[in-house]
């Protein structure tokens, strides 16, 4: 995109002229990612010989976000849509031929259900019948490890799915959503990231989703995987390198539950002096699984312990997870699972237990072995 192309961009009706300062930004960076775009071999469309085609999902969040003037900072999440972000980056129609659909409009501390399926829904429509061969997906970042997650247990193949997000608004001076964007599509359009699973791509580092957790509240580096580290590195001057053999990967994949909502799966969050109320609380308002995010390995008090015991005799899946950022929850070490009929998470928090555990009620999976054999890492 030339400098005209992006002034022409900044006056169309309904942009908003803060725009204009980020956008204008890019124009210089364009000038530093024009060789690493013409010198970038990305997967090619095997049909047409060509550039590979990525289709891009926008569903919101801070990466389309506008200024607000009710403080400084302050912004509002999904203003702008996938088409606009697009042409707020130069250099993405040399990575690839881009589509971009609106599935949402919203900030991810609202996403749902709803929205998680029709993402799924097109990811593998666009796969079953050959219209892309890479999706990206642009998220917020609150609830973006949650929505890779699903995704990767739920989409089926092994083409590229790459979700991306920023930590400031495209109308901040140093947004850093146009280079994660860039970024993004330059992984999805890389034939290496095939057979990977669902990646999430920000600040020039390639997650895994089973991994990957936001760790700052502000922090453009807020992203990581602190029990694995990243998957791989891609920055504009040195492009893509993968830390991992592809192969190395495998992943079970699970069916959308009918109608447009995963079963009732609450997290209990253990703490100092804690009783059996929040337990018994899901109980009655009818939760098919609970998830503890314990203290240290999964544990609790024991009126909670006690609460889960008979959550469990009563059919309803108990899975220990932990509230610290790292590390394994480690079955019958302080607390006797398989006497309790429960299941541990292992290297998943607890946002992201609570997603598998909802895949799994869903299926109908209940013997628990086969429970903890899904909870388990597979690679």
């Amino acid at each position: 995109m030339t400098s005209d192309a992006v002034t022409s961009a900044l006056h169309r009706p309904g942009r908003r002229s803060a725009l204009a300062i980020p956008l204008m930004a890019f124009v210089l960076w364009s000038g530093c990612i024009g060789a690493a775009a013409q010198a970038a071999e990305p997967g090619k469309d095997a049909s047409a010989g060509g550039l590979p085609r990525i289709l891009v999902l926008a569903t919101g969040g801070t990466i389309a976000g506008q200024a607000d003037a009710r403080a400084t900072g302050a912004y509002k999440s999904g203003q702008i849509t996938g088409e606009q972000l697009m042409q707020s980056v130069p250099g993405l129609d040399k990575l690839a031929k881009l589509n971009a659909e609106q599935i949402s409009s919203i900030g991810s501390q609202d996403m749902n259900d709803k929205v998680w399926f029709a993402l799924a829904r097109r990811i593998q429509d666009a796969f079953d019948k050959n219209e892309a061969d890479g999706v990206v997906i642009t998220h917020g970042t609150d609830t973006l490890e949650e929505t890779a997650f699903f995704l990767d247990n739920v989409v089926r193949g092994d083409k590229p799915v790459v979700i991306v997000g920023s930590m400031r608004p495209a109308t901040a001076v140093s947004a850093d959503g146009p280079g994660n964007l860039y970024e993004a599509v330059q992984v999805a359009a890389d034939p290496r990231s095939r057979g990977r699973g669902v990646l999430a791509v920000l600040n020039d580092k390639i997650q895994g989703a089973r991994s990957v957790t936001k760790t700052n509240t502000t922090s453009v580096e807020t992203f990581g995987s602190p029990n694995d580290g990243p998957v791989g590195y891609v920055d504009t001057a040195g492009g893509i390198r993968f830390m991992t053999q592809a192969a190395s990967f495998r992943r079970a994949t699970y069916p959308l539950p009918a109608g447009e909502q995963l079963p009732r799966v609450e997290i209990v969050y253990s703490h100092a002096n804690m009783d059996a109320v929040p337990i018994e609380d899901a109980i009655k308002r009818g939760a098919k699984g609970i998830v503890l995010a314990g203290v240290g390995d999964g544990n609790t008090s024991k009126p909670a312990l006690d609460a889960l015991e008979a959550a469990a005799r009563k059919g309803i899946m108990v899975v220990r997870s932990t509230r610290v950022r790292s590390g394994f929850v480690t079955r019958n070490v302080e607390v006797d699972d398989d006497k309790n009929g429960f299941v541990v998470s292992e290297d998943l928090n607890p946002q992201k237990a609570r997603v598998l555990a909802q895949l799994l009620i869903a299926s109908g999976v209940t013997v628990p072995a086969e429970l903890q054999k899904a909870f388990t890492a597979t690679w």
